[in-house]
């Protein structure tokens, strides 16, 4: 698998093969000891303060019996948009995690974990929502309500609904960002410098991003079938194969925000690891059908993100010294 980047110009005009975002981890300090220095840093961020944090927002919602559930993992008491606070709570300072270790352990800019170039191209993080959002709504919505249209019901509450969008598309802009630039950023750099074979660097990704997600209640539901389908091939494989691709993780980072405010807004599953105030619920995961629309869903997301868009880059970063 070949790494594909954009050509640039230096400021004397000739030019020059762009870096790409894996490359960028050569940049500020990239000794191994900084790699585990920065791991350590990120994970007492995400899994320590982090589930202070949630545990703080379970007892302001209920008091003692808020914390004693949160303790539990029974998130049920706290009504929808409650547990989803809970929940969400959390991925802030898992992102503050990051940015501390590739700032000020790594002595590199943030950036670097989306691009080497000097700035986002939001154009081709819009790119990545569409052509992920697009198969979403048209595989994984309505045509899971033309197979099993009385799993279907529709939220009435739709003043519930409209104080609950912004709220979500907030913490879960935030929540799938800080997931990719962690495990398509930082987790593959690292791995980059160990071994730059781009097969390894996919699976690696893959396996990793999967673990944290086995407890979730789909997976245990859907069994081997769900956690192959819709965790290791889709997001896991696919999006870091997309990003080593691309060069950068901004066609990923819109990805995993289409699927995860498809599900948090639209169409929430019953019983799945963050329940909301959707606009439609369904009561029953099929986890056949489910594999069955990623697998569909796959060449319509290819088709729409190279097919249609035109891949437009921004300017590469200038080379700094160190």
């Amino acid at each position: 698998m070949k790494i594909e980047a954009t050509k640039g110009k230096k400021r004397n005009l000739t030019e020059v093969k762009d870096a790409t975002y894996v490359e960028a981890a050569q940049r500020g300090g990239h000794r191994w000891w900084r790699y585990l220095l920065g791991l350590l840093v990120i994970l007492v961020s995400w899994l320590v303060v982090g589930s202070v944090a949630s545990a703080l927002v379970a007892f302001a919602l209920d008091g003692q019996e808020g914390f004693a559930a949160f303790r539990r993992a029974d998130f049920s008491g706290f009504g929808s948009v409650g547990s989803f606070l809970v929940i969400m709570m959390g991925f802030p300072f898992f992102l503050g995690g990051i940015l501390i270790a590739v700032s000020l352990i790594h002595r590199r800019h943030p950036l670097t974990l989306i691009t080497a170039r000097e700035k986002i191209s939001w154009h081709r993080v819009g790119h990545g929502f569409v052509a992920w959002f697009v198969p979403f709504c048209l595989i994984g919505g309505l045509g899971q309500y033309l197979f099993y249209p009385d799993s279907f019901s529709f939220n009435s509450d739709l003043t519930s609904f409209v104080f609950f969008v912004p709220i979500a598309l907030v913490l879960t802009a935030i929540q799938t960002t800080t997931e990719e630039l962690f495990f398509r950023g930082y987790i593959v750099q690292g791995a980059s410098l160990i071994w730059t074979n781009r097969v390894f660097l996919a699976l690696l990704s893959a396996v990793i991003f999967t673990l944290p997600h086995l407890l979730n209640p789909e997976a245990q539901a859907g069994g081997w079938l769900t956690v192959f389908s819709n965790y290791f091939l889709v997001p896991g494989l696919l999006w870091t194969v997309v990003s080593l691709i691309d060069g950068t993780t901004e066609l990923a980072i819109g990805v995993h925000f289409a699927n995860n405010i498809g599900g948090i807004l639209l169409f929430n599953i019953t019983g799945s690891a963050v329940t909301t105030p959707a606009l439609f619920t369904i009561s029953k995961y099929h986890a056949t059908y489910g594999a069955l629309s990623v697998l569909v869903a796959i060449p319509v997301f290819l088709a729409i993100a190279y097919g249609v868009f035109e891949h437009k880059a921004p300017t590469r970063f200038l080379e700094r010294s160190h």
